[in-house]
């Protein structure tokens, strides 16, 4: 994994949560990447779904004396993001860099229970995708996939 790009991917995804409720501050947002067993012991901890997902949000409210803000954690599982990125004819990096959008927006409160809040996060995901690529954010976050299209 490339940090320097996963750290410009998030730092630009952070600023896309901030912008969302700019009376939220948040202190951090942190980037876990895990493979399938790691996430499935997560999504069963905390969850009680005993399976692999593509990613886990969890936002952690301001606490005295100790956080001045939020603080987030998004959790990804980057074995699937490769999996299923080919099996989908996209790219890994693509792939996994929707799992780390996806996980962003819930750290907005944005969830996708119902058919119309899949799609809403599915149009904001779109946007902040389309300006994470405009500022090459999205391209070599696997280290193999280091080619970045051209402008």
């Amino acid at each position: 994994m490339d940090q320097e790009q996963l750290r410009n991917l998030l730092q630009h995804l952070t600023a896309q949560v901030q912008a969302t409720d700019p009376g939220r501050v948040w202190e951090s947002v942190d980037l876990a990447l895990m493979d399938d067993e790691g996430i499935s012991n997560v999504n069963g901890d905390f969850l009680d779904r005993h399976r692999p997902t593509d990613v886990i949000s969890f936002v952690y409210e301001p606490q005295p004396g100790i956080s001045a803000g939020f603080m987030g954690e998004v959790l990804v599982n980057v074995e699937q993001a490769a999996r299923e990125g080919q099996r989908a004819g996209a790219s890994p990096d693509s792939e996994l860099a929707l799992y780390i959008t996806h996980g962003c927006l819930h750290l907005t409160g944005a969830t996708d229970d119902t058919r119309a809040e899949r799609a809403r996060m599915r149009r904001t995901e779109r946007n902040w995708l389309k300006t994470a690529r405009k500022q090459q954010a999205v391209y070599g976050l696997y280290k193999e996939s280091q080619a970045r299209p051209r402008p």
